[in-house]
């Protein structure tokens, strides 16, 4: 009878010399003592710089709405990537997670919070019963995707956007209500790229418009 049991590692003979790595898997045992001694040191002042930075970055609430343009495109292109490994891996239907979740701002920013607070929860520094907290909070959110889902009318098949109850003389002069035309959906990584120097562009132009502004207004003064 044969087994499929690993196969031992060669032992050394006996009395040959072994030399063991000398820190961290790297054998130093070549170079002098005093270069040897400060490799060890350099390499551990690194590590330790490196976990402090890891440890004191506390996830925060992002506010969608005052995001720089950089910081902007890097959120929503690590939103999308945790999303889409939260439907993997949950196996969640497009009754809770759509496709087109993007298009709509009640689903982004549910989804947004829903993953700092997964960020907060399995910190290396968090305790041991957060995983199990933000799986009750998880639960909840589900909920809320579900009605978030069910009010915009997104599907997995087709998308409009979410329609906006107009108040009689409440609306801002400026303000367009937005076409809710229906549209299937195809090719929706292309979309979701598309979406992004959108929202990018559209930030940027609100930079450069309210920069404008504080440039005439300080102009203004000084006249």
């Amino acid at each position: 009878m044969t087994t499929n049991s690993p196969t031992p590692p060669d032992l050394p003979d006996a009395g040959s010399t072994v030399s063991e790595p000398d820190f961290d898997g790297i054998d130093l045992s070549e170079l002098p003592a005093d270069v040897a001694e400060k490799a060890k040191q350099f390499a551990k002042q690194t590590f330790q710089a490196d976990l402090a930075k890891s440890l004191t970055a506390v996830a925060r609430p992002i506010n969608w709405r005052t995001l720089p343009p950089t910081d902007l495109e890097h959120e929503l292109l690590e939103l999308n990537g945790w999303v889409d490994w939260l439907r993997h891996a949950y196996g969640l239907p497009a009754q809770v997670v759509p496709p087109m979740w993007h298009r709509h701002p009640e689903l982004l920013w549910e989804l947004s919070a829903l993953r700092q607070h997964w960020l907060f929860c399995f910190d290396p520094q968090a305790k041991g019963n957060q995983a199990l907290a933000w799986h009750h909070d998880f639960s909840v959110a589900r909920e809320r995707l579900r009605d978030w889902v069910t009010i915009s009318g997104t599907r997995l098949d087709r998308d409009r956007p979410t329609r906006i109850t107009v108040w009689p003389g409440g609306e801002a002069e400026d303000w367009t209500e937005p076409d809710t035309t229906e549209r299937p959906v195809a090719k929706r990584t292309d979309d979701f790229l598309a979406f992004v120097e959108e929202q990018v562009k559209a930030r940027i132009a609100e930079q450069d418009a309210t920069i404008r502004e504080i440039v005439n207004i300080d102009w203004s003064e000084q006249s």
